[in-house]
């Protein structure tokens, strides 16, 4: 598998051969088009101004003369002939006079055009540039001026400078491929270090980071590479967290299941001893159970945020419906409930999800407020939503565990929870099906005189 600075040094490459195919197209280009055109229009206005000097009629040896005599001071060579098999004693080369002039050419030269030729002369080792220009006098061809210029090679018309050329682009070159060798190191370090980073994490290393040096896509990724590591690790540490709770608190009820059963099958407890140890048996059974359900119920709750619909419900009966099933437990504690329901309000949510949010938080009102004290529940609406507050005249919370009540398992008070069966996970269920329902909730308390939840749901015309 090739690196990514290979498949970078493989473009570069592929950028360079385009480049230097299209200097060779751009150079031939320029080479026709400034070189050549510009010697064969030259050649043609010095052919045309020659021209006037015939004035019609035989091409004399004094015109002949006159004409050759430019060849002493130009560049370019001219000759004029009366026919153009003459060129012989006059070109040192040969020429093929069939094609030189033939049928077409000889039309041309009549309607006093001229004709421009260009081909490879093996005796000069390069390309020669022809012009001829007609003599016509009463539509007859009375001869033709011929010029010719061997042209220039490239490598010629750059003479010397070639190698300071060649030498300045190789120079170049090695320049060039040293700061982009330095760039692609530079570029790629980031990169390395992501790459060793999210080897080390799919080896269980979690705390793998990369250092965030630029402010471009690659410190972009990087920065994101660290808070996904982040949320990862905080997550397997969570988890982690949550399987020893778990192992924990089923540790002891099953423990006393399995000692007291073992105790019992062996008949080492008789009578009242036996009655009181099936009824603890009974009561961890009953706790380990309540413990799956609430288990099972967060591993639901995550997973139904796009399966749940939504009905529009009398939030006033849903809450009467959860006072009537605490109705007993209430009544053990001689606890009271105050109620004040608006009943016209109503909100779009699941009735079995509202109703079990509102048991958990009567039920743990009950469970920690005062025997013969009261609970009270009001319901009021507040713009567009309904708000639902849930009193009681309880042992409280303090301030320094409220911020982390609704976290899984998470107890004020351990003892008395496990004793009366709390798992932890009431208010981190709670939260989760409020969240479900897109409304807030907001926890207050004060020690020795009660805690105070405060519940926001979307009305119906809300949502």
């Amino acid at each position: 598998m090739k690196k990514l600075s290979t498949k970078i040094w493989l473009l570069i490459v592929l950028f360079l051969l385009v480049t230097i195919i299209f200097m060779y197209w751009f150079t031939d280009f320029l080479y026709e088009q400034l070189y050549v055109e510009d010697t064969e229009v030259s050649m043609v206005e010095i052919g045309e101004k020659l021209q006037t000097i015939y004035k019609g009629g035989k091409v004399t040896e004094d015109l002949i003369q006159e004409i050759e005599s430019y060849n002493a001071f130009s560049n370019i060579n001219v000759f004029a002939v009366r026919n153009p098999r003459e060129l012989s004693a006059c070109v040192p080369f040969d020429i093929d006079y069939d094609t030189l002039i033939g049928v077409d050419e000889r039309q041309l030269l009549l309607e006093g055009k001229s004709i421009t030729k260009i081909g490879y002369e093996e005796r000069f080792e390069r390309q020669i540039i022809s012009v001829i220009l007609p003599f016509t006098d009463q539509n007859r061809l009375e001869g033709i001026l011929y010029l010719y210029y061997p042209l220039a090679k490239i490598s010629e018309l750059a003479n010397k400078e070639v190698l300071l050329l060649l030498g300045g682009a190789l120079i170049f070159s090695l320049l060039i491929g040293f700061f982009v060798y330095k760039g692609i190191r530079r570029i790629m370090r980031p990169l390395n270090e992501l790459q060793h980073a999210v080897e080390q994490m799919s080896k269980g290393d979690y705390g793998a980071r990369v250092a965030v040096t630029s402010r471009d896509e690659i410190g972009t990724l990087s920065s994101a590479f660290n808070q996904m590591a982040q949320s990862i690790q905080q997550e397997d540490e969570a988890q982690k967290v949550f399987l020893a709770t778990i192992s924990h608190e089923l540790r002891t009820p099953i423990s006393y299941v399995k000692g007291y059963s073992e105790t019992i099958q062996n008949g080492f407890i008789e009578g009242a001893e036996r009655d009181e140890a099936l009824q603890l048996i009974t009561r961890e059974a009953n706790r380990m159970e309540r413990l799956t359900n609430e288990l099972l119920q967060l591993a639901r709750t995550n997973q139904e945020l796009d399966t749940i619909e939504f009905d529009p419900i009398v939030l006033a009966e849903t809450i009467r419906d959860a006072l009537s099933l605490l109705e007993y437990q209430a009544a053990v504690k001689h606890i009271t409930f105050h109620t004040e329901l608006d009943e016209e309000l109503i909100v779009l949510g699941d009735e079995e999800k509202l109703k079990q949010i509102f048991i958990n938080l009567i039920e743990n009102a009950i469970r920690y407020s005062n025997e013969h004290s009261r609970v009270l529940i009001v319901t009021t609406q507040a713009s567009d939503a309904a708000q639902i507050t849930v009193q009681d005249y309880g042992i409280g919370i303090p301030e320094q565990d409220l911020p982390h009540i609704t976290e899984r398992f998470y107890r004020v008070n351990k003892a008395r929870s496990r004793v009366d069966g709390g798992s932890g996970l009431g208010l981190s269920i709670v939260e989760q099906l409020i969240k479900l329902h897109n409304g807030k909730l907001v926890i207050t308390s004060e020690l020795e005189k009660g805690t105070c939840v405060h519940i926001t749901l979307p009305l119906m015309e809300e949502l």
